[in-house]
């Protein structure tokens, strides 16, 4: 019932920007938890950014750099990426939980808690 998809990823320079967006169908609500998630080979999938019906929240090696934000009007999740750095390179994907409230404590760990997931987007930072 709840559709996400990704659009925005691509190929940029160390040090520049890109703009995710997350289309979202359905019943989802302003006040649900919904957050962007990456996943370099060869490694586990970790959260990003989260935002909910509070402080939006962000990984530590992204913090100060990214901005997750989200307009109800359009019902899309964005994610404003800057000072990209080569580190920041995979696959990310756009997440939602079904439930309102709180994001999961966890979701740094990879999003295990989250119902619907986009198809994902590629981002790759080069040096």
């Amino acid at each position: 019932q709840v559709q996400l998809v990704e659009s925005g990823g691509g190929s940029v320079q160390a040090g520049g920007s890109l703009r995710l967006s997350c289309a979202a169908s359905g019943s989802i609500y302003e006040t649900a938890c919904m957050g962007w998630f990456r996943q370099a080979p060869g490694k586990e999938r970790e959260g990003v950014a989260v935002i909910g019906r509070y402080m939006p929240a962000y990984a530590d090696s992204v913090k100060g750099r990214f901005t997750i934000s989200n307009d109800n009007a359009k019902k899309t999740l964005y994610l404003q990426m800057d000072s990209l750095k080569p580190e920041d390179t995979g696959m990310y994907y756009c997440a939602a939980r079904h439930s309102t409230g709180l994001c999961p404590w966890n979701w740094r760990a990879g999003g295990a808690d989250f119902d619907f997931w986009g198809q994902g987007t590629q981002v790759t930072v080069s040096s």
